[in-house]
């Protein structure tokens, strides 16, 4: 989530290093927060469907400044979390049908792997289709396909840690083939948010034309 998060909502101008160290901040925040409060062992992190209504719907479709839109999720936080000291979120999510509940996960899980898909060059923009193959000549490709791979693998061979070893995996052998550059250092310091922290426009989100938005 946090490398796909950011490459989503960077396409609406904002910095891609400064939306990694948030993401990873709001990450570590809120899965602690989770289980201090309600004592689970659940992982929490950044809506996937809402960043890409947020860049997409928003910022690109509607051509909305991504601090006005910033200041709408704001608006929209405070709500739910009013909201959820009363019945009535419960009350939404109970009169939506299981299999429309279904049908938004699959959709959203479809959307994440489309733009997984797209960033590894297996899919590429073509004007008569609309999606066409990429180049599996590429080596680029060909490492995408062997981590995918290395993920399904490890999953089906219930390998604690699947998907951390197979990006590891993909990651020795991109260097050791020279497709992707060395580290230059193993540790470093993240990049600063302030390029996007507290920059929320919440007067230009209260807007007669965003209260549908909003909501």
């Amino acid at each position: 989530i946090v490398p796909v998060n950011a490459i989503i909502m960077s396409k609406t101008g904002m910095p891609y290093e400064a939306l990694i160290t948030a993401t990873a901040l709001i990450t570590i925040f809120s899965t602690i927060l989770n289980g201090l409060w309600a004592n689970t062992p659940v992982a929490m992190s950044v809506g996937m469907g809402l960043n890409a209504y947020f860049t997409f719907g928003l910022c690109i479709g509607m051509k909305v400044p991504w601090q006005t839109a910033l200041g709408v999720v704001f608006l929209s936080g405070v709500i739910f979390v009013v909201l959820s000291f009363t019945n009535f979120r419960m009350w939404i999510i109970r009169s939506i049908p299981l299999d429309l509940r279904r049908a938004i996960s699959a959709g959203i899980g479809t959307f994440i792997s489309f733009v997984a898909f797209q960033q590894m060059g297996f899919i590429v923009n073509n004007d008569a289709v609309l999606v066409g193959i990429g180049n599996f000549k590429d080596p680029n490709v060909l490492l995408g396909v062997l981590g995918l791979f290395l993920v399904i693998c490890f999953w089906a061979w219930k390998i604690k840690g699947a998907f951390i070893l197979a990006v590891l995996a993909t990651s020795v052998i991109a260097w050791v083939l020279g497709i992707a550059p060395h580290p230059k250092e193993i540790f470093s310091t993240p990049a600063s948010i302030s390029p996007i922290f507290l920059e929320l426009d919440i007067k230009g989100a209260f807007s007669l034309a965003l209260l549908p938005v909003v909501i």
